[in-house]
């Protein structure tokens, strides 16, 4: 068996969908939902899933993009100088 979750968010492009397969073995449903938790985590499914519940003024997305965008180049900065 396999579970396939398709999630499409704002900051990603129209076509682009992030999806998460986990198999189930040996009928241990709860583990493949632990695995497929964890790796929606680490996709950032829940992050978009959080951001899609209410409306976004696109003065305040482009704002967060911005954030967003600028504590990335920071800690890009900070990995590839080893300022951290």
């Amino acid at each position: 068996m396999c579970y396939t979750v398709g999630v499409r968010g704002s900051e990603l492009s129209r076509r682009e969908v992030i999806k998460v397969e986990v198999s189930v073995r040996d009928n241990n449903v709860e583990q493949a939902l632990r695995i497929l938790k964890k790796k929606m985590q680490r996709e950032g499914v829940y992050r978009i899933m959080k951001l899609k519940r209410s409306y976004e003024k696109p003065s305040v997305r482009k704002a967060r993009e911005a954030a967003e965008s600028l504590r990335r180049a920071r800690k890009l900065c900070r990995r590839r100088f080893g300022l951290a």
